[in-house]
Formats: C-alpha cells, structure tokens, sequence
C-alpha cells in the first residue's frame, strides 16, 4: 500500500492508537477468540510480511536502493508492521469485518528501470504476486500432506490459514484503488501503450488517485452496510477458487 493514505494517520497518530485499542478492547469484551482466529492473525502477519518484503527487494533489484538501505528487505515482520494497521488486523480478525495494513516501502520512482511508470508498477505488481505465489506453493504442500495422512493437525490447520490469507491479500492488493497496489500496475500497463487513449486513461487514474482512499473505505466499510458485497465478488469468491484449485477442498 501507498503512504498517501496512511499519511493521514500520522498526523495524528495518538489519537488512532488510542481509538484503535478502545476498539480493539470493545471486539475483545464481546468476541471469544478462537484457535483459527490466532491462526488468521498470524497469517495476516506473516502474508504483509511478505508482501512488503517482495516490493523492497523488487524495487532494489529494478536500481532504487531506499528501501534495502533501512533494512526492508526482511522477513522480520518487526520491520513492516505498522502501530495503528496491527490493531486493525486484530479488529478484522475478531470482527470479521474491517482492514489492516503494514508500513508501507519507501520508493523513488525517478531511480527505477526501465522508467518511472512502469518500475513502479512492477514494484507494486510484486507484493500481490508474492501473496498468491505463496499462497499456491502452501496449497500444493498441503494438498500433498492431505492426500498422504501426513503431518499434524495444527500443520494443517496453519498452512489452511496462511493459504486463504495469502489469496485474499494478493487479490486485494491487484484492486485499482490507492493506495493499493493495482493502481500503480494499472498506470504501468497504460504507459505500454502510444496511443492517446491510453495516455488520457493513465493521467486520469492519477488524478483520481485523491479519492482511492474515501472510494476504499466506502468499499471496506459502507458496501457491507448497504448489502452490497463488492469485495465479495472481487477478492473472496476468486480467493475461494484459488483455494480449492491448490488444495482441491472449499473454505465454506
């Protein structure tokens, strides 16, 4: 994810912190936390890890070291995870209903190869794709370990956890929205084309950009309150496909 919309945040960040962990408090009074609630908190972590992981490497291989350089290249999840967007990964897992973010990487598009646009797009297209290449690789490993009885239950249990999340991260991320990342591949895959329609088409996603976090939220937080389940359709109905096809069982 983009900093623009986190940028908002920490102008105030006491003052979220302190919401979030009311809000967190709240959930915790009134959810009973379950086993595959931990499991789904711990793959959310482990699958941002990932993803941040993968755009700073990316963006170091394609020439903009920034990121490298504070140590981003890492899958210490210590170096991604950010104060506000840890506790509203709490929230959505508990609640089943909300979003959650890590710190995002620092990229200097004007360093990137073969040019700004379209470096910058292959730095955003890598942190989805990290979460769904592992999701698959996780999927296949626990399709093995089913078909042959091998392995523990909570094995088991864990790679189910960190395969769904990973799809639904991954899927997430390629929504043409900023702060996410399909935004930027978006802007990238026009500037592959000359002609005027497709420079038209990138200068008006970049515009609009200012309203990818309000139109976000309004996806993430008002559709569900209108009985309407775009994210539905978008990200867990493709992620429930992805699932069955590298594990061959449903989610339910």
């Amino acid at each position: 994810m983009s900093s623009s919309f986190l940028d908002r945040f920490r102008q105030d960040r006491v003052f979220w912190l302190v919401m979030g962990i009311a809000l967190v408090a709240f959930v915790l009074l009134n959810v009973r936390p379950s086993v595959y609630m931990l499991l789904l908190l711990l793959s959310l972590v482990l699958a941002i890890t990932v993803h941040e992981c993968a755009h700073a490497w990316v963006a170091s291989l394609l020439g903009d070291p920034t990121a490298r350089v504070l140590g981003r290249v890492s899958l210490n999840p210590l170096r991604h995870l950010d104060p506000l967007g840890s506790l509203m990964m709490l929230v959505t897992v508990l609640s089943g209903f909300g979003i959650g973010w890590g710190k995002p990487v620092p990229v200097a598009p004007y360093r990137l190869r073969p040019n700004p646009k379209l470096g910058n797009g292959i730095v955003s297209l890598a942190g989805p794709t990290s979460n769904l290449l592992l999701a698959l690789v996780l999927g296949l490993v626990l399709r093995a370990l089913m078909a042959f009885g091998a392995g523990p239950m909570w094995l088991w249990e864990m790679l189910n956890a960190l395969v769904i999340t990973n799809f639904a991260i991954g899927l997430f991320n390629l929504i043409p929205l900023p702060p996410l990342d399909g935004h930027s591949v978006l802007i990238a895959l026009f500037s592959l084309f000359k002609g005027r329609w497709a420079f038209e088409a990138g200068e008006f996603m970049h515009r609009a950009s200012r309203y990818g976090p309000i139109l976000l939220l309004a996806l993430v937080f008002i559709g569900p309150m209108l009985g309407l389940d775009i994210l539905g359709w978008l990200v867990w109905r493709p992620a429930q496909a992805l699932y069955r096809l590298a594990v061959g069982l449903t989610t339910g």
